[in-house]
């Protein structure tokens, strides 16, 4: 049943005040084939992790309310609804015996926007271990996607690229191939050792990860934030090469043989700008790379922000910062 005018404060791990005008709780995949779905909502939500909502939402909100992860063979094969809790299903996943999603532990967020966002974390992606996406085309009905036809890339993939075409449904995971551990990006290694775990598995690399997550990352139940803010920032090498000359210390990794990723949290780090606040937003002091609701803002304070934000870093070093968070609603005018 459609309501209207529903808060959405408590669907948005930035804790942003914000109204749809129509609301829809999208819990069967029957629903689909009511007549509201020959078009696209106006917004569909997940676990509202990477928003930054305005005041008002216009039109139709689906909330994906889909849960159930199906182990298809026992081998490691996977079909998870899309609004499962993301950050429950790896944890399921470790506890079954299978690894591959342990550097990809406490992403905030659902399993259908995985693969929107191709959400990414110490060196692994999801879409290294997304089988098919289930769908349902607006105006058509069901599909089922290959990896290829969702043309994944860095925090990219098709679905954002042809937004308002599809509504995913479920996700298959193919967990079955033994894949070395990925202990090379960001403190894994440090984290293990300060555990005295000299051989990992699957397991201890989600426990340095959710340590190093939890000493970094703030908790959005008590302090509203969306994660990363900003997407790492690929550039050329020689660009990099050139900022090396001035900053010899900052890292990069690169991409391929003619670009290079730099940390963007690195970046607005030694600006001088982590844990800068200017009235109820500001940047995390323990991530850069995060950006913090303290209470009372509205996501217009929000934006303002972290558009100064990117306009410090482009001045000081020549880098152009893209926000990861998706921008949704209306500004309302306030007295």
């Amino acid at each position: 049943m459609i309501q209207h005018e529903v808060a959405l404060d408590r669907f948005n791990t930035f804790g942003l005040p914000a109204i749809a005008e129509s609301y829809l709780p999208l819990t069967h995949v029957d629903q689909l084939r009511a007549p509201v779905f020959k078009t696209a909502p106006d917004l569909v939500l997940g676990g509202g992790s990477n928003l930054l909502l305005l005041d008002r939402v216009p039109g139709l909100t689906v909330h994906v309310l889909l849960g159930s992860i199906l182990q298809a063979d026992g081998k490691g094969k996977f079909r998870v609804g899309a609004g499962v809790d993301w950050n429950q299903f790896v944890r399921h996943t470790l506890e079954a015996g299978f690894g591959g999603l342990e550097n990809l532990v406490l992403i905030p967020g659902t399993v259908g926007a995985a693969p929107v966002q191709n959400i990414g974390a110490y060196g692994a992606e999801v879409a290294e271990f997304i089988t098919a996406v289930h769908v349902y085309e607006y105006g058509h009905g069901p599909r089922q996607l290959s990896p290829e036809d969702c043309a994944f890339g860095y925090r990219d993939s098709r679905f954002k690229r042809e937004e308002g075409r599809f509504l995913i449904t479920a996700v298959d995971f193919d967990l079955s191939a033994s894949r070395p551990l990925k202990l090379d990006y960001g403190a894994i290694r440090q984290e293990l050792e300060r555990l005295q775990i000299s051989s990992p598995g699957p397991g201890d690399v989600a426990l340095a990860v959710t340590n190093i997550r939890r000493r970094k990352l703030p908790d959005w139940f008590f302090l509203g934030n969306s994660g990363s803010f900003f997407k790492n920032p690929v550039v050329p090498r020689a660009v990099h090469e050139n900022l090396l000359r001035e900053y010899p210390d900052l890292p990069a990794y690169p991409i391929d043989e003619a670009n290079v990723k730099l940390p963007a949290g690195w970046l607005i780090d030694h600006a001088g700008l982590r844990g800068h606040r200017e009235g109820a937003v500001g940047t995390y002091s323990g991530q850069a790379l995060v950006m913090v609701n303290h209470g009372g803002a509205n996501g217009a304070q929000v934006l303002a922000f972290t558009e100064k934000v990117q306009s410090i870093i482009q001045e000081k070093y020549g880098v152009q910062l893209e926000r990861e968070v998706r921008l949704v609603g209306q500004s309302q005018k306030r007295g």
